[in-house]
This record gives structure tokens, C-alpha cells and sequence, in this order.
């Protein structure tokens, strides 16, 4: 490699013998340290189908990371890839700007197909710049012009925001505040039972109770903090929510808590904005994610799958939201023809392969088998998850979480009136996050060809996000390598192997 003046490498210059096994080495030189996935998943993937990545180094492994869920087929569909190539030899424009074009006629066509129904019949499509983070500005600004207010209502673990303005505002408690945090219910409700567990998980609910006396408690703070002129938080444009937050650690919202929602900013002329960038196409087992609640938003935001592996986001909103005046610059990437086909196509296959429905089935039995590691591992504190959009929590099996408020020493016990079986059994709280037992876990998830994501509010959960066209041997070979992964990280630690009685 030619030194630039002054002794400085020069990146531009091509690397003699240049090898794909050195590209990772290449990499950390040329890119920042803000790197994430490349960090955690040291591989250099040169061809991939399904839900099969081959790295340079010959070794095949299970990628159930799904490109952050923007796979919703897998990697290199036929259907996906007969789209984009039907483009590219018709010789149509790749980029049309905002003009209306075959492809995107062919895409809106399909998109309205599956919009939810109370939707659908006013909705109007606005397309933005082609990340998720570009659509929630978009969505956040129509908000605000049809308004005429400058606030947005989100939630504690939203996962979004990386642009300036989205979820982002240190000013949160001020009177002006741009964006307030609110708490999201944590109302898992516990699958494994008292007996199997040291005590139930109703994981991490921010008023220490759980169940659906938690999910009432969050929505009675949001109604409180809506209506009180003391609260600090005037009349916001938009309330933002996600049905399942992802990277907030795979929390589905209850779908009595979002209908409240829904009811709360509809009698407040407030719109509501549903981040559907990665529960939507399917992910969740139902089409769209606030299909499960019967909730219809005002607004939805839309990335990742709906490209069908490809860049694009759009934002859907109701009819008699002003999206933008006549006239106003658009952006310069709205028109991404080949996107729009593979997103086309995408769509057109989950919704007649009703692959919506198999997720539904397969994530329902995939969280049965994956409970089974909580009660033989210690160190698995929750499994949690809707469809194909799965959580595996990690704890420090030797913490001990302090007792839960209004514990009074007896098992289920409360003072305040409060039903005991909404308070955990035990009066503990759960034990603390493990973050570098996840990280673990993901290193010998890959070491024995399963590639698996990280999230949650401390980094601590461990995240399945396959392809919905995963198949059943495929999803035995994912849990066989994940529990065995987890034995390895839970050895290593020295202890944890077995779950409390």
C-alpha cells in the first residue's frame, strides 16, 4: 500500500495481494470504531441464500441477524432477485426522483393490499430518504404541520433516533421539550410459571408490579401527563410507538395498553405514529404488528423489509394530514426503482404464501423450546417475543434483585391493596442484566455457525430475527446451536448452568 505525503497510509491506493480474509483488518483502518455489527461478527460474507451466509474462509453459518430484519425472505430470494433483474434489463431510470414510474405504480398497488383496512381506505404514501431513521423525521414533521405543534410523546427503550432530531433531545423535561419519554409497559406475561422459575417475569416493569396492573399504571402516568398543565409537557404533535421494541430488548407492547393508547391520543387530537420498521411485513404474525391490538394509527412508518433486502422507506398517513406544502425540495433518493421491485415483490410473496401466519406458528412453538433454556439455565432470565422476532435475556444468576415495592416478606404479598397476582412471587425484583454473558453467547453462537443479534436496554438480550421462509429443520438446527451456546458461555463463567428451583 503507497504512502500518502507525509507518511500517512494512503487508503485509496489498491492493497497489493489484496485478500477478502484481510478485509476485516482493512476495514478497521479505513472505517470509525462506530462500527457495530462488524465488530461482534467478524466475518467477511461472500455469497449467501436463504438463510445461509458463506463467509471468505468457507464456513457456512445460519445468519438469523436478517440484515436488522430487512430480509424478510432470506438472503437473495428468486422472487426478490427476478424483480430487481427484470428492472435492470428493461432499462427503466434506477432513480426517478418523485415522478411516477411502472415500478412504483406496481409497489403502492401492493402496499395498499396489505395495509390495515381502516388504513388503507384514507391513506397516502409519502416517500422519504431511504433509512428508517429519515422516515421517523418525515413522519415527525408531518406530525407537526398538521398540527401546528412542535412536541413527541416516545418511549423509555425506543429503539430509533439516530438523526438529529428523532427521540434524541436532551431537553426531554423541559417545558419546551422537544420529545418526552414515557415508561412502556413491560406486561410479558410469564410463560414458565411459579415452581420453574425463582419468580414470575413480568420483566423490568417500571413500577415493579407487572401484568396488566403495570400496563395500567404506564397508561394512567401517559393520561396524567397529557391532561395535568403542571406536567411539564405541553400538547405534543405525535405520539410515537413501537408494538414490539426491538432493539429496547424484543418487549411486546400488551394490546390492551396500545388500544388505550389509540383511545388517549384520539380524544386528544394527537396522531399516532406507529414505528412499524422492523415489526412490519410479517415479522410479528401478523401482516402488520398493531394488526394484533386492532389498533389503526394515524401514521406508519415503513423501512427495512418493505425494500425487500434493499434501501427504502416510506411514510403512510391518513388523508387529512397535511404531509407537505406544493412546491417544497424533496429529497433526492425517493424514487429507488429497484427497491420498489423488490419490495414489490416482497410483499406480493408474504401475502400469497400467507408467510404472516407461518411465522405465527413457527415463533409460537420456537418460544415453547426456548423456555425450556430458562429452567436449565440460571442465567437466562426471560424469553420473550412475537413471531419470528425473539428475545433471550441474560442475567447474572448469582445477582440478587432487591425487593420489589410493597413487598412485606411473604410471597405474592403487597401493601397498597395491590392484587397479588399482579405482584412476582417472590418480592425480588429479576437479577441484573449480564451484558458480557450475552456477548458471549453471541461468540459462541459463532463459533458454531449461528449468527444472532444484540439488544435491550443494557445489551444484555440476545435477539433471533430470521427469515420468515426459515424452515422447520433450519429452526431445530438455530435452538440446537443456541443452547449449546449458551452452555458454553454459562461454563465459562463458572456456575449458572442450572436454573433456582
Amino acid at each position: 500500500m503507497k504512502s500518502a505525503p507525509g507518511g500517512a497510509i494512503d487508503h485509496t491506493a489498491p492493497a497489493p495481494h489484496s485478500t477478502p480474509e484481510g478485509a476485516p483488518r482493512r476495514q478497521g483502518a479505513r472505517e470509525p470504531a462506530a462500527r457495530t455489527y462488524a465488530r461482534a461478527l467478524p466475518i467477511v460474507p461472500v455469497r449467501a441464500r436463504g438463510l445461509t451466509i458463506e463467509g471468505a474462509d468457507g464456513r457456512r453459518y445460519l445468519d438469523c441477524l436478517s440484515g436488522a430484519g430487512t430480509l424478510a425472505l432470506g438472503h437473495n430470494h428468486p422472487v426478490v432477485l427476478e424483480a430487481i433483474r427484470k428492472v435492470l434489463d428493461s432499462g427503466a431510470p434506477l432513480n426517478a426522483l418523485d415522478l411516477a414510474t411502472p415500478v412504483k405504480d406496481a409497489f403502492l398497488d401492493e402496499l395498499f393490499r396489505t395495509l390495515p383496512p381502516g388504513l388503507a381506505e384514507r391513506a397516502r404514501v409519502r416517500f422519504c430518504g431511504p433509512a428508517g431513521s429519515e422516515a421517523l423525521e418525515t413522519a415527525w414533521a408531518l406530525a407537526r404541520t398538521a398540527t401546528g405543534r412542535s412536541g413527541l410523546l416516545t418511549f423509555t427503550g425506543a429503539g430509533r433516533g439516530g438523526t438529529a432530531g428523532v427521540l434524541d433531545d436532551p431537553s426531554a423535561n423541559t417545558h419546551d421539550a422537544r420529545v418526552a419519554r414515557l415508561p412502556y409497559p413491560q406486561d410479558y406475561r410469564c410463560p414458565f410459571g411459579v415452581g420453574v422459575l425463582p419468580y414470575p417475569q413480568d420483566y423490568r416493569c417500571p413500577f415493579g408490579v407487572g401484568g396488566e396492573h403495570g400496563a395500567d399504571l404506564a397508561a394512567r402516568w401517559t393520561e396524567s401527563l397529557l391532561d395535568d398543565p403542571g406536567s411539564g409537557v405541553p400538547l405534543p404533535a405525535g405520539m410515537l410507538v413501537e408494538p414490539v421494541q426491538g432493539e429496547g430488548g424484543v418487549i411486546p407492547a400488551p394490546d390492551s395498553w396500545l388500544r388505550r393508547m389509540r383511545q388517549l391520543t384520539a380524544d386528544r387530537s394527537v396522531p399516532l405514529i406507529a414505528d412499524e420498521i422492523q415489526t412490519g411485513v410479517g415479522r410479528t404474525g401478523a401482516f402488520w404488528a398493531v394488526e394484533h391490538s386492532g389498533v389503526t394509527p394515524d401514521v406508519m412508518v415503513l423501512s427495512n423489509a418493505i425494500g425487500g433486502s434493499l434501501p427504502l422507506a416510506v411514510v403512510v398517513y391518513r388523508d387529512d394530514l397535511v404531509a407537505r406544502e406544493p412546491g417544497t425540495p424533496a429529497d433526492a433518493f425517493p424514487g429507488n426503482q429497484l427497491a420498489m421491485a423488490a419490495g414489490t415483490a416482497t410483499l406480493a410473496h408474504v401475502r400469497e404464501n400467507a408467510l404472516a401466519d407461518r411465522a405465527a406458528t413457527l415463533g409460537a412453538r420456537l418460544l415453547s423450546q426456548l423456555r425450556q433454556l430458562a429452567s436449565d439455565f440460571a442465567c437466562v432470565g426471560d424469553v420473550r417475543g412475537r413471531g419470528l422476532m425473539i428475545g433471550v435475556e441474560l442475567v447474572d444468576p448469582d445477582g440478587e434483585g432487591e425487593p420489589e415495592p410493597g413487598f412485606t416478606g411473604s410471597p405474592g404479598a403487597a401493601e397498597g391493596g395491590v392484587a397479588a397476582s399482579v405482584v412476582p412471587g417472590s418480592g425480588r425484583r429479576p437479577r441484573p442484566a449480564a451484558p458480557e454473558l450475552a456477548a458471549a453467547v453471541q461468540r459462541e453462537c459463532l463459533r458454531r455457525g449461528l449468527i444472532v443479534g444484540l439488544g435491550g436496554r443494557h445489551a444484555s438480550v440476545v435477539r433471533l430475527l430470521p427469515p420468515l421462509t426459515i424452515t422447520d429443520e433450519q429452526a431445530a438446527a438455530v435452538l440446537d446451536r443456541l443452547a449449546d451456546a449458551v452452555r458454553a458461555a454459562a461454563r465459562c463463567r463458572g456456575g449458572g448452568t442450572t436454573a433456582a428451583p
